[in-house]
C-alpha cells in the first residue's frame, strides 16, 4: 500500500507520521486490495479544543472510501478515522462476495 500524508497549517513531526503509518498498515488485515492511502492532518482556524482534523482516503479495489474525524489530537482523530474505515472496509468486503 503507497501512503501519503500531508500536514496542512502545521509541520508534522515524525512521531505522529509514523503513529499514522503504522494504523493504516493494520488496516491491511481488513482488505488486501487496498492500493493507495492517503492522508491529510490539518489544524481548524478556530481556537477550540477540537481543532485537530484527521481526513483519510483509501483506493479499494475501484472504489474510495473516506473517514473525516475532529478530535483534540491528532493520534485520536486518526484512531477514530481508521475505525471509521474499518467498517466501511468490511461492508465493501460483504458487498463484494454478495452478502
Amino acid at each position: 500500500m503507497n501512503i501519503q500524508i500531508h500536514s496542512v497549517r502545521f509541520d508534522a513531526d515524525k512521531k505522529l507520521i509514523d503513529f499514522v503509518q503504522q494504523k493504516l498498515e493494520k488496516l491491511n488485515q481488513f482488505g488486501e486490495d487496498i492500493v493507495n492511502a492517503e492522508v491529510y492532518l490539518r489544524l481548524d482556524k478556530d481556537q477550540d479544543r477540537e481543532n485537530k482534523i484527521s481526513e483519510i482516503k483509501l483506493e479499494v479495489s475501484g472504489k474510495p472510501l473516506f473517514a473525516k474525524k475532529q478530535s483534540k489530537t491528532f493520534e485520536e482523530a486518526t484512531d477514530e478515522a481508521v475505525d471509521a474505515l474499518k467498517k466501511q472496509i468490511t461492508k465493501h468486503k460483504q458487498k463484494k462476495r454478495g452478502l
